[in-house]
């Protein structure tokens, strides 16, 4: 693929430090600018070299950019657009990372619509517990999906390009309706972590909660792993897809309630039955029966 002379990350913690990375390792970037809140997060990516340059604002990043990626929490996808807005070339392409996809479309017409054309949203299923430059590295998306969600409006050129960009992350590239996208995530990512959260703050706040911590063991851990990700981006995440998520609890809950049923039954066979089910459905979507 051809490769980018300048591109602009903005939000330069695990999927955008990983991004960056990954191009820099195929030598697929020439420079790559960093832009985000914290200073003192800027500096350990360059330090870390995961970008090059680091730019105060929209102005200084976006000349001779190429492409620019928003990694940023979703929360703050909306006014960053307008932000970045008038600094914005006509040829520039922007894609994103956002969990959500109908809040980042929003400020996109609100914000970009001059520019619409070469704006591809997109995001790449390989998060991880862990945030902060630190935790970047150039393989997080290898093997891993990346959604396109791409708009009426965009230039088939400028999809064509990004998808070539997240190409060269290692990402399997899949397609969707941004409407499907939130329905479908809200089900498989955003429940999960919710319910990881509410296990363990429900734990914490018990009298004996330095008791239970202590026998927690790998049960616990794996089913609360991601309990351990960034509070301020699952919070922007729940509040912007909360109303597929909503459904999914209301879902959820009908099937604790089943559960409690057979569990004050006392209905052995009916619960082992449901749990073999879980279980076989679960063994074969490990082993690859659900693939798309």
């Amino acid at each position: 693929m051809k490769s980018f002379g300048r591109i602009v990350v903005c939000g330069v913690g695990l999927i955008g430090g990983s991004f960056a990375l990954a191009l820099k390792a195929r030598g697929l970037v020439r420079e790559v600018v960093g832009l985000g809140r914290r200073m003192s997060t800027l500096e350990e990516a360059k330090s870390l070299g995961v970008i090059d340059t680091i730019a105060t604002g929209w102005a200084e990043a976006l000349e001779g950019a190429e492409l620019v990626l928003l990694a940023m929490p979703v929360g703050q996808m909306d006014e960053t657009m307008r932000a970045m807005a008038p600094h914005l070339a006509p040829g520039t392409l922007v894609t994103d990372a956002g969990s959500t996809k109908r809040d980042v479309i929003e400020g996109i017409y609100a914000h970009l619509s001059e520019h619409v054309a070469n704006v591809v949203p997109a995001h790449p299923i390989a998060g991880a517990e862990k945030s902060g430059p630190s935790a970047a590295r150039a393989e997080l998306c290898a093997g891993r999906k990346v959604v396109l969600t791409p708009l009426p409006e965009n230039d088939a050129d400028a999809i064509e390009r990004v998808r070539e960009a997240w190409l060269a992350t290692g990402g399997v590239l899949y397609e969707m309706s941004p409407a499907e996208h939130d329905r479908v995530f809200a089900t498989v990512s955003h429940l999960p972590h919710l319910l990881a959260y509410a296990l363990v703050h429900d734990v914490a706040q018990r009298e004996n909660a330095g008791q239970l911590f202590g026998y927690a063991a790998s049960g616990f851990r794996d089913f609360t792993r991601i309990a351990s990700s960034h509070p301020e981006m699952w919070r922007d995440i729940c509040v912007a897809n909360r109303h597929a998520l909503l459904g999914e609890l209301d879902a959820y809950l009908a099937e604790l309630a089943g559960i409690k049923a057979l569990l004050e039954e006392g209905d052995g066979p009916a619960l082992e039955s449901l749990f073999k089910e879980a279980r076989d459905k679960r063994d074969a979507w490990l082993a690859g029966q659900y693939n798309i």
